[in-house]
């Protein structure tokens, strides 16, 4: 395992695409509607992070054919913008972006409800959420990423919820993946130490129901077994002196 300690010049420039990212969820609320395709929803992302003067990361990824992956109900991650899947009221979806800005990338994923959704959607949405704050406010040097890990599974599960072991959070600079991966759940006391000037990506992704999974023929999209919601809530986090700050919020967010 290797572990690259960023700059404050890296740092500062993984913030930049951060913002980049940020606005183009606000974007993206905008347009989150019932009616239009998640297709035409990549297209405008492209667009804007383009036109914001930076690079959307997935397009090509080892060949992820979208901009961004758009997940919506029974997806977990990874899905594929498709000119079939239009979204309807009822509906959650996720957007799972990352944006390069001179060469630095930073990742995070939002899940917006389409119209009118249920009181357990919205359950979901707010839980998968609390996950992450609830696990970042442990976040300094000299802790345990076992301990984040364990806060996440412990709230989720405390509400009834199953988190995967498949997949999880990871480091992110120069590369979309880098050393250390960021389970959602842990021991405490276990996994590398956290140090000023790593900078990761920590990403709840909580199941309604069952937590297996499967993947579909395009080798990409991942969906629940049983059918069930799934939400997907991320953000990249620089470790700071004393702390962290995340480099990825929306205006008006807490940091």
């Amino acid at each position: 395992m290797k572990i690259i300690i960023k700059s404050a010049r890296e740092i500062a420039l993984i913030k930049k695409a951060g913002s980049i990212l940020a606005d183009t969820f606000d974007y993206l609320k905008v347009h989150t509607k019932a009616g239009i395709s998640t297709h035409e929803l990549d297209r405008l992302a492209e667009s804007f992070i383009r036109s914001h003067g930076g690079i959307p990361s997935c397009k090509g990824y080892e060949g992820f054919p979208g901009a961004i992956c758009i997940s919506v109900n029974d997806t977990l991650l990874h899905g594929i913008p498709s000119k079939k899947i239009i979204l309807k009221d009822g509906d959650i979806v996720s957007y799972d972006i990352c944006v390069t800005y001179e060469g630095y990338i930073a990742d995070a994923c939002r899940t917006f409800p389409v119209g009118e959704v249920s009181e357990n959607a919205k359950r979901l949405i707010d839980v998968t959420k609390l996950c992450f704050f609830e696990g970042v406010k442990l976040v300094k040097p000299g802790v345990h990423l076992g301990d984040i890990s364990h806060k996440i599974h412990e709230i989720a599960t405390s509400h009834g919820y199953t988190l995967t072991e498949d997949y999880g959070g990871h480091g992110v600079g120069r590369e979309m993946h880098e050393d250390p991966i960021i389970l959602n759940n842990g021991e405490i006391g276990t996994g590398p130490i956290l140090k000023e000037g790593m900078v990761v990506a920590i990403e709840p992704m909580v199941n309604e129901g069952k937590v297996e999974l499967y993947t579909l023929d395009d080798g990409w999209t991942v969906k629940t077994l049983d059918g069930k919601l799934s939400c997907h809530y991320e953000n990249t986090i620089a470790i700071t002196k004393n702390g962290y700050e995340i480099l990825t919020l929306e205006k008006g967010e807490q940091n």
